[in-house]
Parts: structure tokens; C-alpha cells; sequence
């Protein structure tokens, strides 16, 4: 970890050393089959070779930038939607307990470096950037009236200024939150998360009270990186909407997003904050936490500000001015980017409405519109404008996926020997767990792969269940352990998993279409769709064909595409997703009735773990009371 110094501020131009050293991951595309279906996690697409593509002159080049988790990445898109190239810089993260912190100076460190790699090796010129569009995770940044970093840390290092999306230190403040009632809390499912801002927010001002009292504004990670480039705080519908409670609808009669424009921010419900103890965050008619709102990729300030641009200049070589459109949470980026990836483009309004987008990272978000709002208990929105402007957003997801894998597998014995032969077949762990699966079949004479696991069964709510039964206390439960230390053991536990977060998926989708939905398509982007396994797995689990992007970059394409509507390039967000996305391989389920059967069966026992574990837990209850 490093030392306790503090960084410069957030403000300063990036033109010095610093501590932390930032070397990019290069990532280039000349086909829209390059990198596609290969089997994958985010590790090993770090690993992966690209391919270079010839530069052209004078193009029109849309930017997209998304940071995750654990990396700050940047994307570079033509006319066509197509990649250029890509470059990833990592980023830090403190992991104590509960409790998981970034900083932000890192962050926009990162960015930079990112940024700067992937123009250069894609050979694109500043000029040729057309427009910049910015997406985050959904993690709360603390900044005071200078722009500088505000610790949220009980270390009180000054660096420390984000709580990450994942971090669960406010599970007792959501449930005082949810104890209140509000009509605010029926458009987030009937209840707030601990991954949400409010109960966060509740959490400083409980815990670090001078952090409360320095803070000047808090922000979306993903309105902060905006504000930071154009010195503009209006902040994203998308953000405030999914995040912090906004009601994004009372704006449906004054507003429409072909007319956008900054709006005056009337979607505070005063009477919560008032009554969840942050009434203090009212004053200045809300300027903390947002005095105006805009529908994504509308166009921030005057863009890129000298400011920013001569730190970039350096770093970036991008143009003062450059449009930058209003931000959304990573997970909504990947929805547009990937939503209208149709093999077949689709005129009907409508049609957008039966599909499903999956974004599979770190955790896996559940994605669907709805010209109509819908209220569907335990799952996120209904959400007017969140991810598509004018249209209702509902939201699953599970918090843990792409990390409970990585968990599976890092923790058992048989990890270290399975991890050294990866890297010295410069291949990634799911490849050789997948094709030792493939192997195992044909040895055991099992009838298909799923089969593998009847005696392995996996409740993955090891980072408790965001929908549809919106549980944070729930856990994870892996039943039908041995002794066996073998790597055929391990593969099986890994399929187990596999299986386990698709039957996840499939409650998520039985639940929303049970109320109001008609999803019959899913689309899927992020690293874990790169898995075969893992895509198959899930079309046969939920019966839906999966359609893969041609991009598997789509977070960052539909962080571009926010560019490209800021600089005018298309009249709306959804026409610009029509013109940039398109379609790559489908993924259809089994014809075998045997699979549906064996996954129906296995499905009523993942069910019938989560009951099982509430009876317990009542049970424990009453011995401690």
C-alpha cells in the first residue's frame, strides 16, 4: 500500500511525476471478429493479443472512457461504431472489511494515461476526436469547494475520497432509510441498497463528521470525471435517477430530449432527506448533490475546458472545446451500446421493449425499458430516462458474479497448479477449466456438460442478493462438498457457479416479465460474456436466444456513442445507437429436451436454498434472542 503523503488535488494539471505509475494495456481492431467470442475473463482479455488497423486520414473519432472496478479505460470509435483501438490503465483500491476506497486523483491519473496510449497507438490526431463521453461505476466521490479530494475513510488519508459501488458499510443505514417509507423507495423496488448514495451519505455524516462538514459537493464517479473535464456539475439522469433517489419523471411534461438542455433540478423529494436526517443536503437548492439534471449525452458546458485541455495537450494531445456528452453509470453505457445490436435493425418503438441487456463483470447488471412505467418488487426503478431517453428503466442485478468466479477458483487448493500451467500455455484459467470439462463429458459418458454438476449445487449470494428478493444479508451457499483437492473437482464447483448466477439471471427475468415485461432476447456484454461456457450456460438456463455485440467493447462504445450525440453527429441517444452497434454471433439454447429438464430440476433446488436459508436464519434468530 502506499505511503500516507498526501497527492495533489484533482485540479491540478497533469504535468509532473507521481507516485503512481500508470502502464497501459494497448488494445487495437481491424475486424469486427477480432477479440469477439474468444474465451475470456477480464484477466486473460488483458492477456489477449490485437490487431492493429491502418490509419486513415482525417476520420471522424468518437472517444468513449469507463472506469471499473479495478482499470480506467479508453476506446476510440470511427463512423461505423467500429473499434480503433483501446488502451486500460489499473487503478487502486483499499479493502478493509466493508469497506473498499479509491481515489480520485488516481483515477483521473489513469484516465490520462489511458487516453494518451490508446490516441497514439491507434495513431489518432486531437483533432479527429470529435466527442468524448465518460462512464463510471456508480461509487460516491467527496470533493471540497476546490475541487480537492475529501476523505471518506476511517484512515483519514485525504487520497481516500470514493466509497466504491461494492462497498457495504451502510447496510444499517439502508434499512433505517427503508424503515421510513418514503414514495420515494417504490421507484427502486420498495427499498434502498447499501450500494446506493443515500444510505452512504447517511454513513459520513453518522461516522466522519469533519469529512461531512468539509465535503462541498458529492458526485457520481461518472459526473465527476465530466464535471473534471468541462467544469460543468450538471449532473446525469442516469446517476441521480438509479443512485440517489431523483425522480427523473418529474420532468416528463416539461422536457423532451431532442430540446435538452440543462434542466432545473425539481426531482428532489425534500420531505426524504428531511426525514432520512440529511436535510442539510437541501440547501443551496441542492447544490451538493445536484442543482441540475440532463438526459445522456447532452452536451456539458463548452466541452473540453482549456483547463483540462492543456493537461491533456501533454498527456492527450485532444482540442479545448471538444463536445463531452453527459455521463452514464458503466452498466447503462454497456445497455446502449449493446442494446440495438440486432442482426436485423427493428423500426417498432416497441421492440426495444422484449429485450434483456446482461451486462457480466465484476457483478452482473439486468437491463430492460419499458414505454410504461413498472413497479416490480425487488428490482431496481421503475426509472424514467435513465439509460434511454424517454423511456422507463428497470434494473436487476447480481452483486457478485465475474468476482464470486474468480473467488470459486482462486480459493481452492488445486488453483495454484491450474494458474501456473495457464500462464505457461499463455492462456487464461477458463480455458483450461472449460476444456477440462469438455474432456470430463466425454470420459464419464455424461450426456451433456450441465450434467456434470448434479450432486454440485450454488446459491451465489456471497455479496447478498441485489433482486429479485433485494436480500444484503443473504449468503452464499455451495452444497456438495468432499474431500476431493482435484482439478476435475474444481472444474465441476466452477460449473456449479456458472450455473448457480444463470439461475439467477433466469429468477430476474421470470420475476420482471411476471410483472409487466415480455422479455424474449437477451443481449450480453462485459468480460464474462467472452466465456462460452458461461453465455451457453445461460441461454440454455433461461430458454432465450443471447445475441453477442460485433464490439465486445460495448461499455466503451456506448460511452462514445454519449460523444457522438454531444457533438451533434445524431438528433438523439437512441439513433446514434441504431447508426454504432450491430450485431455479432447468437447464441441459441439446447433442442434437447433432457437439458431443459435437467436445469429445471436444478433450478427448483437453487430456489429452494434461499428458503431454506431464511427458515435457518429465523431459527438462529430465536436461540440468540
Amino acid at each position: 500500500m502506499p505511503g500516507e503523503g498526501r497527492t495533489q488535488s484533482d485540479t491540478t494539471p497533469l504535468l509532473g511525476k507521481h507516485k503512481q505509475q500508470h502502464h497501459p494495456i494497448i488494445r487495437f481492431h481491424s475486424s469486427p471478429s477480432a477479440c469477439s467470442h474468444s474465451i475470456s475473463s477480464p484477466l486473460f482479455l488483458e492477456m489477449a493479443a490485437a490487431i492493429s488497423s491502418s490509419p486513415t486520414s482525417r476520420r471522424f473519432v468518437f472517444l468513449g472512457i469507463d472506469v471499473g472496478t479495478g482499470s480506467a479505460r479508453a476506446g476510440l470509435f470511427d463512423e461505423q461504431g467500429k473499434l480503433l483501438g483501446y488502451a486500460s490503465s489499473p487503478i487502486q483500491i483499499w479493502k478493509e472489511g466493508d469497506c473498499i476506497e479509491q481515489s480520485s486523483t488516481d483515477i483521473w491519473h489513469a484516465v490520462c494515461s489511458a487516453v494518451k496510449s490508446a490516441c497514439s497507438h491507434a495513431k489518432v490526431e486531437g483533432e479527429e476526436v470529435k466527442g468524448i463521453g465518460f462512464a463510471a461505476t456508480c461509487s460516491l466521490v467527496a470533493v471540497d469547494a476546490d475541487g480537492s479530494p475529501v476523505t471518506v475513510s476511517w484512515s483519514g488519508d485525504s487520497r481516500r475520497n470514493i466509497i466504491v459501488w461494492m462497498d457495504h458499510r451502510a447496510v444499517k443505514q439502508a434499512e433505517k432509510i427503508n424503515s421510513c417509507n418514503s414514495p420515494v423507495l417504490q421507484y427502486c423496488g420498495g427499498s434502498v441498497s447499501p450500494e446506493m448514495q443515500p444510505p452512504k451519505l447517511l454513513w459520513v455524516k453518522e461516522n466522519l463528521q469533519e469529512s461531512w462538514s468539509m465535503a462541498f459537493r458529492w458526485m457520481d464517479l461518472s459526473d465527476w470525471l465530466s464535471y473534471r473535464a468541462t467544469g460543468d456539475d450538471t449532473r446525469s439522469l442516469c446517476t441521480t435517477v438509479c443512485k440517489w433517489t431523483y425522480l427523473g419523471h418529474a420532468h416528463m411534461q416539461q422536457m423532451n430530449e431532442r430540446d435538452s438542455r440543462d434542466m432545473e433540478a425539481c426531482g428532489w423529494d425534500d420531505d426524504f432527506w428531511e426525514e432520512i436526517g440529511l436535510g442539510d443536503l437541501i440547501e443551496g437548492h441542492h447544490a451538493k448533490i445536484g442543482r441540475s439534471v440532463a438526459f445522456p449525452g447532452h452536451a456539458l458546458g463548452s466541452g473540453l475546458t482549456p483547463a483540462a485541455a492543456k493537461a491533456r495537450n501533454f498527456e492527450l494531445g485532444l482540442v479545448a472545446g471538444t463536445p463531452v456528452g453527459t455521463s452514464l453509470i458503466d452498466a447503462h453505457a454497456g445497455g446502449v451500446g449493446v442494446m440495438e445490436s440486432l442482426h436485423e435493425k427493428e423500426d417498432d418503438n416497441e421492440a426495444i421493449c422484449r429485450r434483456m441487456v446482461l451486462v457480466c463483470g465484476t457483478s452482473t447488471c439486468h437491463m430492460a425499458v419499458s414505454r410504461d412505467k413498472l413497479f416490480i418488487p425487488g428490482v431496481w426503478g421503475p426509472f424514467w430516462s435513465a439509460m434511454i431517453p424517454e423511456y422507463w428503466l428497470t434494473e436487476g442485478g447480481q452483486s457478485a458474479t465475474g468476482a464470486l468466479l474468480d473467488y470459486i477458483i482462486e480459493n481452492h487448493v488445486a488453483s495454484p497448479r491450474l494458474a501456473n500451467r495457464a500462464a505457461s500455455q499463455k492462456t487464461s484459467v477458463f480455458v483450461l477449466l472449460n476444456n477440462m470439462l469438455e474432456s470430463m463429458m466425454r470420459e464419464m459418458q455424461s450426456p451433456f456438460i450441465a450434467a456434470l454438476t448434479e450432486d454440485t449445487h450454488v446459491l451465489p449470494d456471497f455479496h447478498g442478493n441485489r433482486s429479485p428478493v433485494a436480500d444484503p444479508k443473504a449468503k452464499g451457499v455451495v452444497f456438495g462438498l468432499s474431500l476431493d483437492p482435484s482439478e476435475q473437482q474444481l472444474a465441476r464447483l466452477y460449473l456449479a457457479t456458472v450455473q448457480g448466477i444463470a439461475y439467477g439471471t433466469r429468477h430476474i427475468v421470470e420475476h420482471c416479465n411476471a410483472n409487466g415485461h415480455k422479455i424474449d432476447t437477451l443481449l450480453a456484454c462485459g468480460g464474462l460474456s467472452k466465456n462460452p461456457l458461461f453465455i451457453q450456460e445461460h441461454a440454455d438456463i433461461i430458454g432465450c436466444p443471447i445475441i453477442l455485440p460485433r464490439e465486445s467493447e460495448s461499455v466503451l462504445l456506448g460511452a462514445a456513442i454519449l460523444g457522438a450525440v454531444a457533438a451533434k453527429k445524431y438528433i438523439c441517444l437512441k439513433e446514434a445507437m441504431k447508426a454504432l452497434s450491430a450485431a455479432g454471433q447468437a447464441i441459441h439454447p439446447s433442442t434437447d429436451p433432457r437439458v431443459k429438464k435437467y436445469h429445471d430440476a436444478k433450478y427448483r433446488i437453487f430456489r429452494e436454498l434461499y428458503e431454506q436459508q431464511l427458515s435457518q436464519r429465523s431459527i438462529m434468530a430465536q436461540a440468540l434472542a
